[in-house]
């Protein structure tokens, strides 16, 4: 029910988007507001999209990863997991993009790619398809995607939110093992191999790489 829920709540307030710009300037992420006192944008950004295949696109994705996590921890740990995830992709985001006033945003991406680190994390056995077609485990999925993550942050050179794709990961990542803490143990490998990504960001952010 509750990511029926998500979706739910996602496509109307994205369809009033689609029809309404001032309702969409108005809850959109961005920067200057966001510094001005707007906080709320931090999180009402991701409950808009730019168009139908934006909101299809990562609707879907959330329909086919959340089951993983909420067959470990429940409905309501799932819930809170989404929402932090939403909520670290737009704090590193508007870190990122400090200084850079007329940054805007959209999407459920980051909060999306938190349930799927998530679901990574929990089942990092599971196959994937790279492209619906390549099975591909899906530890390798997950890291091979935030490296690309790193390298479009750097290149500038897309409309894409990867820094909001990051931090949600990153969300996804921490609160999991929060909420699971034997896996530390009992699956380290694992645990500091799909790190490594985050551990790679943190380096290049320290030497002004990014």
């Amino acid at each position: 029910m509750s990511t029926i829920f998500i979706i739910a709540v996602t496509v109307l307030f994205s369809y009033k988007g689609f029809n309404d710009l001032l309702f969409f300037r108005k809850y959109e992420f961005h920067v200057g507001s966001i510094r001005a006192g707007e906080q709320i944008r931090m999180i009402s950004s991701g409950f808009l999209h730019a168009d139908l295949g934006h909101l299809f696109f990562n609707m879907f994705t959330l329909y086919m990863f959340a089951p993983v996590v909420i067959n470990y921890f429940g409905e309501a740990s799932f819930f809170l997991i989404y929402m932090i995830s939403l909520v670290f992709g737009s704090l590193l985001t508007l870190l990122m993009h400090k200084n850079d006033y007329n940054y805007r945003a959209i999407g459920a991406s980051g909060a999306v790619t938190g349930i799927i680190y998530s679901a990574i994390l929990l089942q990092p056995d599971m196959m994937l398809g790279l492209f619906y077609v390549i099975p591909i485990p899906a530890y390798l999925f997950g890291i091979g995607y935030l490296l690309y993550s790193i390298y479009g942050m750097k290149a500038k050179n897309d409309n894409i939110g990867h820094t909001a794709h990051f931090g949600g990961a990153i969300g996804g990542y921490l609160i999991t093992i929060i909420k699971q803490p034997a896996m530390l143990t009992d699956n380290t490998f694992m645990v500091l191999l799909l790190a490594i990504p985050i551990v790679i960001l943190f380096i290049m952010s320290k030497l002004g790489k990014l």
